[in-house]
């Protein structure tokens, strides 16, 4: 097969090579012509002359100026340069050994100028005509080919476009930019013929089957209003990768890929202050407790690019921490990674593990998060949200780590449920404990985040994919969303940025309608809301509220250096009230006491309210009614 390929190439250049010798008697002959005014015959003996010394001397040049390293299909400026350089050096060096044979008696001065044009103009355009009637394959058009609008006429729409005419089941049929200056105009022989509001009346006209998004740092409105056309008129959409992904140079149709709910909920790139976030990561030993976590893991991937000294992930799942664990090495085969089993519960295990490595920072990042699962086991909820905290805080504390970064979640704010009550009292631990520690203990407080194990993504993934129902809660439920990478990237800025007893609330933008969300999945997979796939609306969980506050209105939020980053006033409590009120709170989860539980929970939180419960009372899940609309 390697031999079959190489042969091919080699005749491939042999064929160009052979044209190109044609082309330089041609040239002579037309320059010749033009001299005498094609009315007369050359004088023979010094075409001869000139014949036998250029095509050895031109073809020598030709080869050693790479004239046959690129592709006829994909001749460019750069080809041009090589003909243009590889035919002057020729034409001097003809001139030159002509001056020393006959001292260029008899040879016409226009023959010397007319020449090198000409044959400059023959190679070219035999190239340019070649790549022309490959690229415009309406010459011999493909029937099934799939008719395309491109959005956007900049580079990216012009590389495409380029790309798309190499493809003969794509048809580019017309482009449309919202700059004024470039409708009406042509790019590779497609016309831009409107703006984005002309999509759908282009679509239709046209028969358009296939929507084109060819601007890589196109806003999220942008996107959103695209996807709304394409899924209202029902014509495919897809996008380049976002221009942090993409090489400009290189755009291909090869990199297009379907709309995801990042394009539509995502927010720009965040910019991080790269060097203050490097400068308490570099060359230290960092821990990541719930490193197989979704948040967990990103953690490490950009932790990991800080190159730390040592990079200790801890988790109690297997599975999860083999396959960080796995990713790591492959991605960073030069870093110390630790990989420790072990359950944030487990005082001895947290020990040993801070006294062995001496983590100088910790993101404690291990969780249960999910509302109602733990609203029915919330004994269990406390053991791991609470008490592990308090473990793994306090171990952070005697180990004397520089920072300690606690991942918290906007549910601690006027907690309707245990899970965000759970979280608000290790967020009130640790503002406290940081009065107390030389360690800097920092709460970063976010929403949910897009993909994230057990969301919402992935449960309407899955409904979808099986024709439906998606379950909404309510018709009026809202969220806040925000992508993995971003919500990392601001957990880690605020690492740098805190001092010690600050909670940093991440800017989460507008609130999401999950009935919206909800209808944007259906649509981005092809579907029609209400007809492919039904939205069943199943009643607010225990413990769900309508929508989320991420700030106590006592918080007293204020802005930070970073416009992403806000920060929310702590809570003073006295310690000792907190000590004994966590102890007492640990000996009725670990008795399973929950009327006695839910009750120190209120107490320690007093704005969560919760179940009213009798000692020994276990909380229960009420029957679900699912009502359809």
């Amino acid at each position: 097969m390697l031999h079959k390929f190489v042969r091919v190439i080699l005749f491939n250049r042999f064929v160009a090579f052979f044209h190109d010798l044609l082309v330089i008697p041609l040239a002579l002959l037309v320059a010749f012509g033009f001299r005498y005014n094609f009315e007369s015959m050359p004088n023979w003996q010094v075409f001869l002359q000139m014949f036998t010394v250029a095509l050895p001397v031109q073809g020598l040049t030709f080869w050693l100026i790479g004239l046959y390293r690129g592709m006829w299909r994909f001749a460019s400026i750069q080809d041009l340069v090589r003909i243009v350089k590889s035919v002057t050096i020729g034409t001097v060096v003809l001139m030159l050994v002509l001056f020393l044979y006959n001292r260029l008696e008899a040879i016409p001065r226009t023959i010397i100028f007319l020449y090198p044009l000409l044959l400059v103009g023959g190679l070219s355009s035999s190239r340019l005509l070649y790549r022309w009637v490959k690229d415009r394959r309406f010459l011999f058009q493909n029937k099934d080919s799939k008719k395309v609008l491109v959005v956007g006429a900049g580079q990216g729409g012009e590389l495409l476009v380029r790309d798309l005419l190499r493809h003969p089941e794509y048809e580019p049929v017309c482009i449309v930019d919202d700059d004024s200056g470039k409708q009406g105009r042509e790019i590779h022989g497609v016309r831009v013929q409107g703006s984005l509001d002309d999509i759908k009346k282009l679509v239709e006209v046209l028969d358009v089957k296939l929507v084109l998004i060819a601007i890589p740092s196109a806003s999220k409105k942008i996107f959103k209003q695209i996807a709304l056309v394409c899924s209202e008129i029902g014509v495919e959409c897809r996008t380049l990768p976002a221009i942090a992904d993409l090489d400009e140079q290189d755009v291909a149709v090869s990199q297009l890929r379907s709309l995801t709910l990042e394009d539509l909920l995502g927010r720009d790139q965040i910019e991080l202050n790269r060097e203050s976030v490097s400068g308490y990561l570099r060359e230290k030993p960092v821990i990541v407790t719930g490193a197989g976590g979704s948040i967990g893991s990103e953690l490490c991937r950009q932790i990991a690019e800080q190159a730390p000294s040592k990079l200790i992930i801890f988790d109690h799942g297997e599975f999860n921490i083999y396959a960080i664990d796995h990713e790591l090495r492959n991605s960073f085969p030069d870093l110390d990674i630790v990989t420790v089993l072990g359950d944030v519960k487990n005082y001895d295990r947290v020990d040993w593990v801070f006294k062995k490595f001496r983590p100088q920072v910790v993101f404690h990042a291990a969780a249960y998060k999910h509302v109602p699962m733990i609203e029915i086991n919330p004994a269990e909820g406390v053991m791991n949200n609470v008490i592990g905290s308090r473990i793994v805080a306090d171990a952070a504390d005697r180990c004397g780590a520089e920072a300690f970064v606690f991942v918290s979640t906007d549910k601690a704010v006027n907690p309707a449920n245990v899970m965000g009550t759970t979280k608000r009292i290790a967020e009130i631990y640790c503002q406290n404990l940081a009065k107390r520690s030389k360690t800097r203990f920092i709460t970063t407080r976010f929403g949910n985040v897009l993909g994230s194990a057990g969301s919402v993504v992935p449960l309407f993934e899955q409904q979808i994919r099986v024709g439906g129902p998606v379950t909404v809660t309510h018709r009026d439920i809202t969220r806040y969303f925000m992508t993995i990478p971003e919500a990392v990237s601001l957990i880690l800025q605020s690492g740098a940025m805190g001092e010690g007893g600050e909670i940093f609330v991440l800017d989460m933008g507008e609130p999401v309608l999950i009935r919206d969300l909800a209808e944007q999945m259906i649509c981005l997979s092809g579907l029609v809301p209400g007809k492919d796939i039904d939205i069943v609306y199943t009643g607010l969980r225990p413990g769900e509220k309508l929508f989320e506050e991420i700030f106590h209105e006592r918080e007293n939020l204020r802005g930070t250096k970073h416009p992403k980053l806000f920060l929310a006033g702590s809570r003073k409590v006295e310690w000792q009230w907190l000590e004994d009120e966590l102890t007492e709170l640990e000996n009725a989860a670990m008795s399973r006491d929950v009327g006695k539980l839910i009750g120190l929970l209120r107490r320690i939180v007093p704005e969560y309210e919760g179940p009213h419960l009798s000692d020994g009372e276990e909380v229960a899940s009420p029957t679900l009614k699912i009502v359809k609309g």
